[in-house]
């Protein structure tokens, strides 16, 4: 996605969270089944899926410092790494749907049903909103042999060529497997707990390459040498590295796109407060700056967007994986 689109995009948020998302902020709701009390009354719990360090974790956390401006409450992240999400995902659809627990769902969420028959499914959850998208990177440890895609998949024909990735089922995983088709290079994929994991085993060498967010990758940036970008443009923060399409004329895009979600069912007062603080945050300046240093991309959807952009990628992925 064009940068100068984003940006766009970004300027409209802001206005339309200064319009209606200051009502949550500063104006008590009633709760549906609570009388009097205003929600958020407790600290609410952010469920991310994966390890620390990673893209999502620290969005997450980003996006919750904001959430706590907004709500006047503590919004405590939680790690709760594991088959490729399916596990903060679905322990995530059994709490009770009050508000006080909320998830941050990336790609995999529409994903994972398909990939791995995990019970993540989008009539699981209230979809909050769209905060970020994460273009994918292909990279190498910085003292590898491998200096371009060419190489990489040149090497790939004369022995294995294994690729770290966030986790079997991940968009990393399927990235990896769109990459090799597309370019004809045979790769092993190797599953571990997130983006960060993945990018560190590439710079350790334990696997020949990784593929991840451009943040992750950029975060470890001494350690690794990035190959390549899986988006239609170069990225400003990285603006020596290719395109797919630039390096091999072949056309791979993924990205890791993220959003939060709560179990399905909330009351409407608490639903309406939730997406409003998200706005909120998504549009800080704050928040925006962290997505740019992380080297991420701010693409905000509100929930109903966000909710039929979900439905639309796990009917992708059921078509393209299942």
């Amino acid at each position: 996605m064009p940068r100068t689109r984003i940006t766009r995009l970004t300027v409209a948020v802001s206005a339309a969270a200064i319009a209606v998302g200051g009502l949550a902020a500063c104006t008590p709701v009633d709760s549906e089944e609570g009388g009097d009390a205003a929600f958020p009354q407790d600290d609410i719990r952010l469920i991310i899926q994966a390890d620390a360090g990673g893209g999502s974790d620290l969005s997450s956390r980003a996006l919750a410092t904001e959430l706590e401006n907004t709500l006047g409450v503590s919004v405590i992240a939680e790690n709760m790494p594991g088959a490729a999400g399916a596990l903060a995902m679905e322990y995530v659809a059994d709490q009770p749907a009050d508000g006080y627990t909320i998830g941050f769902g990336p790609v995999e969420i529409a994903m994972l049903n398909t990939t791995q028959g995990a019970d993540v499914l989008p009539e699981n959850y209230d979809m909050l909103g769209q905060i970020m998208l994460a273009p994918g990177v292909i990279a190498v440890s910085a003292s590898s042999d491998i200096e371009t895609l060419e190489d990489l998949v040149e090497q790939s024909k004369s022995g294995e060529v294994t690729v770290a990735t966030a986790g079997a089922g991940s968009i990393w995983e399927a990235a990896a497997l769109g990459f090799a088709e597309q370019s004809g290079a045979a790769l092993t994929p190797v599953a571990y707990d997130g983006g960060a994991p993945a990018v560190s085993a590439a710079a350790s060498g334990e696997t020949v390459a990784s593929v991840s967010g451009l943040g992750e990758a950029l975060a470890q940036s001494d350690a690794v040498r990035i190959l390549g970008i899986m988006h239609d443009e170069r990225h400003p923060d990285a603006a020596d590295v290719p395109t797919v399409s630039e390096a091999l004329g072949v056309d791979v895009e993924f990205g890791g796109w993220g959003g939060i979600y709560a179990p399905a069912g909330l009351p409407d007062d608490v639903h309406a407060t939730l997406e409003d603080a998200i706005a909120q945050a998504v549009a800080s300046d704050s928040y925006q700056q962290f997505q740019d240093d992380a080297g991420n991309l701010v693409v905000y959807r509100d929930a109903e967007e966000h909710t039929a952009f979900v439905d639309e990628q796990f009917a992708l992925f059921e078509e393209l994986l299942g």
